[in-house]
């Protein structure tokens, strides 16, 4: 099976430094971590560090469905990288770029099959815009 790779990035307004303790930190990443207003996420598990395993509980608010966002590291790089495999074998790559006060955030991930290609990229570029606007916030 061929596997499409999709890109997303954000120029967040905000120290590398800060920038990885508020993407990481399970406390956070239940603020930020949805596409819509109408999702959020219940739970977050994070044991970062290679071999180590995630754990994010999205829902949709009226409780009509959710499901677990998970995987296992494959690479921790502090403050530069973060490499995991979904549960389903995609592969995604994390990047943080300090440009002087700002901080580039770019995911690549290997998309799945069941939706259109555009689809996936606009909710990972929505969830990684909420991340921009909570970060900005605090």
């Amino acid at each position: 099976m061929e596997s499409n790779t999709v890109t997303v990035s954000s120029l967040v307004d905000a120290p590398i430094d800060k920038v990885w303790r508020l993407w990481t930190e399970p406390d956070h990443i239940k603020q930020w971590n949805h596409a819509s207003e109408d999702w959020h996420t219940t739970e977050a598990e994070n044991d970062l560090r290679a071999g180590g395993k995630f754990r994010s509980r999205m829902e949709a608010k009226d409780k009509s469905m959710g499901f677990d966002f998970e995987g296992v590291y494959e690479e921790i790089q502090v403050n530069h990288l973060i490499q995991y495999r979904l549960e389903d074998d995609r592969k995604v790559t994390i990047s943080f770029v300090s440009e002087g006060e700002q901080t580039k955030v770019v995911e690549t991930f290997d998309a799945e099959s069941m939706n259109p290609l555009e689809m996936q990229r606009q909710g990972w570029q929505a969830i990684l815009d909420n991340f921009k606007k909570y970060v900005e916030a605090n």
